[in-house]
């Protein structure tokens, strides 16, 4: 029955780590009642929500629910767990050590590194987006993605930024192909970016919580609206299926608020 519920996941179009995670829920459940009825049910969200943080627990319900649509169960799908947002974003870089930490790695001769951390920050793209970049994406100015439902998302990369690129690309003979690379000749992993950065941020003495892929693209979302206020044209760039998504920009981060609270309470 499982390999039949991967099978409906994987007709749904979705993400294969997606489905993996759908799968292992299911099973996992499996592996502790006999059936699936109200009780069981209502016993495993509460095991959920004792082990794993409520975003975690939403993606397992969404799993058994998943499943209980695939047996035409629909009638036991369980809600979600209201998630409780908060009034300001967490971790994420700021411009004076962005541009530290480019200026490090541009003095230090780390050529590649510098324009990962800059083309992240100067364009939004997700970590699996920037892995797909090409030397003609930066001829051109743009790299266009495609989604899951069809449709197209460009991502820009700006004119200072493709300039200084193009330069660096030429010197080092790359005139076609991925641009980041690892010492194998193959496509750098996600993975392997977010181990580096961490290296960097102890190496030239930053916060490792905020030298991180996703840190980059929240430091672009933020600086966008702080310069055009436009937060539909963000969206689009983000790539964000909700304009709600988008909202968290326009909230400050925490080191913002309390340095406004500094200034502003003195009494």
């Amino acid at each position: 029955m499982l390999k039949k519920f991967q099978t409906f996941l994987e007709k749904q179009d979705l993400a294969r780590k997606t489905v993996e995670s759908y799968v292992w829920t299911v099973k996992r459940y499996l592996s502790l009642y006999e059936e699936f009825n109200k009780n069981n049910l209502l016993a495993y969200k509460g095991l959920l929500m004792e082990h794993y943080k409520p975003q975690t627990v939403n993606l397992r319900l969404q799993g058994i629910n998943k499943y209980l649509e695939f047996t035409k169960q629909e009638k036991l799908k369980m809600k979600f767990i209201r998630i409780q947002q908060k009034n300001f974003l967490e971790n994420v870089i700021s411009n004076a050590d962005y541009k530290f930490l480019k200026s490090q790695l541009k003095s230090d001769g780390l050529r590649e590194w510098y324009f990962v951390v800059w083309f992240m920050g100067a364009t939004g793209a997700r970590i699996s987006e920037l892995l797909k970049i090409k030397a003609e994406h930066v001829e051109v100015g743009y790299l266009d993605l495609y989604s899951k439902g069809g449709k197209i998302r460009r991502l820009y990369i700006p004119k200072r930024l493709r300039e200084e690129a193009k330069e660096w690309l030429s010197s080092e003979g790359v005139h076609s192909g991925y641009i980041f690379k690892n010492r194998y000749g193959g496509v750098i992993t996600a993975r392997g970016i977010a181990q580096q950065l961490k290296h960097f941020s102890t190496q030239y003495g930053l916060d490792p919580k905020v030298v991180y892929p996703h840190s980059f693209r929240h430091l672009f979302a933020k600086n966008f609206l702080g310069k055009y206020n436009d937060i539909a044209l963000l969206a689009d760039l983000m790539g964000h299926e909700s304009i709600e998504t988008t909202r968290i920009y326009l909230k400050r981060t925490a080191t913002e608020q309390q340095r406004l609270v500094d200034q502003i309470v003195t009494w």
